[in-house]
């Protein structure tokens, strides 16, 4: 199996080496995202809901330029600067699932890249 490179302008550019996302088989595995403006390549900051949308918005362009959506998404970890906002992020990461919820673990850190206050990665099954 040959492992491809997905990139697309709808989500922000990597900041380091990494690939937004790499398809190898059936399978998609979606590099962290924080909260940057793929218009603009900054971090939107303030409040968690706003970040953790837009952190969604951007894995569901990777997503969709890989042939995938949230329903074919397996696994997915969710780092937070501060457990305490636990639930506000759960509130807007489940509003693009509907049923059949992917496994998950949700951790604290001691800090996330350009202090962004959420980060998420995901994998997906094609």
């Amino acid at each position: 199996m040959n492992k491809q490179v997905i990139e697309t302008p709808a989500a922000p550019a990597p900041i380091g080496p990494y690939s937004q996302a790499i398809t190898i088989g059936k399978m998609i595995f979606v590099s962290g995202q924080i909260a940057i403006d793929p218009s603009t390549g900054n971090l939107i900051k303030g409040e968690i809901k706003t970040e953790t949308n837009q952190v969604m918005e951007n894995i569901k362009a990777i997503l969709a330029s890989g042939g995938a959506d949230f329903s074919q998404v397996v696994k997915t970890t969710i780092y937070l600067a501060d457990m305490n906002q636990f639930s506000a992020v759960n509130e807007i990461y489940g509003y693009y699932f509907s049923g059949n919820f992917p496994a998950r673990e949700t951790v604290q850190v001691a800090a996330l890249p350009m202090k962004a206050n959420v980060e998420i990665s995901m994998i997906a099954h094609l």
